[in-house]
């Protein structure tokens, strides 16, 4: 989508945000030091990150973006050195990021307010080899028509970056399949080979998310995992949250407080990322124009958490 028709797509999307139980005024606090938001590596989570950042400034704080890596940021933000690690997917944290929430030295700040889900996805076209697709014992029996060179006589399966955990090689483990998970680079490796497999039509299956925008732009289908799988490898829709440094509720009591409340959606997410992905958009000036544009929205969730 480019961004000239972005204001009437993501305008129709504001019955989608949480103007959420009003908040108790508090003290904006240290205004002049910085909050930090963290950067991942997919654009989703840079769109929320940005958003958070435009809006933290209007309300008269300091903000800063760093790049980290998503699951050894939790120390970080023990330590204080990241404000807050934005938009963290509550079944890709193995146990590190929980153990921390447990013993206080993490907060959990509340959702982010998209609707998330996970698992493995392959191109439409791929049912022609494959015919008893989506069905759970019908993947399994093809998996040789998803070999390729490198794990011949296996299936070849993408899965998420290294940084990102290992549950689709631990369930291709623990449940015997003959496939091999193969890290992606990135997310942009991700949708690149996938884009390729449909205009070649060649097989593929890979471990992917929503909200995405390419899923508007493709035809592709979800393996039919059986719940029980799902639940064993932490890949159930999972619950998305914003994981704080403790002693940000002292230091910059309005913004712990706004953040709490305000909430993204899908239809806020994903057309940003189309645009920023498919058409070169600037995500700093695109997420601040809609926070221009959008002030409807937040405006009162930040009125509310300041006096």
């Amino acid at each position: 989508m480019r961004a000239k028709g972005l204001t009437r797509t993501l305008l129709a999307a504001a019955t989608a945000i949480g103007l959420m139980s009003p908040t108790q005024a508090a003290e904006l606090g240290a205004v002049d030091e910085p909050i930090t938001l963290s950067l991942f590596e997919w654009t989703g989570q840079h769109v929320t990150s940005q958003i958070y950042g435009h809006i933290l400034r209007e309300m008269g704080y300091e903000v800063e973006h760093t790049t980290a890596g998503y699951l050894s940021s939790g120390q970080a933000v023990a330590d204080g050195g990241i404000t807050v690690a934005v938009e963290m997917w509550g079944n890709n944290l193995g146990d590190f990021y929980p153990g921390l929430i447990s013993e206080g030295k993490i907060e959990d700040l509340g959702d982010v307010g998209i609707s998330a889900r996970e698992g493995w996805l392959y191109p439409a076209h791929v049912k022609e080899v494959c015919p008893g697709l989506p069905a759970w014992d019908a993947f399994k029996s093809c998996a040789q028509a998803f070999a390729m060179a490198e794990t011949y006589p296996k299936g070849r399966l993408l899965a998420y970056p290294a940084d990102w955990g290992t549950r689709s090689a631990d369930l291709i483990a623990g449940e015997g399949l003959d496939f091999v998970a193969v890290p992606a680079g990135s997310e942009g490796a991700l949708v690149a080979e996938m884009t390729s497999a449909i205009e070649a039509k060649t097989p593929l299956v890979q471990m992917f998310w929503s909200p995405h925008w390419s899923l508007a732009t493709i035809d592709a289908e979800w393996v039919d995992i059986p719940d029980e799988v799902m639940e064993k490898y932490s890949m159930v829709p999972p619950r998305t949250f914003n994981a704080a440094w403790p002693g940000m509720k002292d230091k910059w009591p309005a913004a712990y407080e706004f953040l709490k409340e305000f909430r993204i959606s899908n239809d806020i997410q994903e057309p940003i990322m189309g645009a920023v992905d498919n058409d070169g958009a600037d995500i700093v000036a695109l997420t601040k124009q809609w926070v221009d544009e959008n002030e409807a929205l937040w405006k009162p969730v930040a009125d509310k958490a300041a006096m």
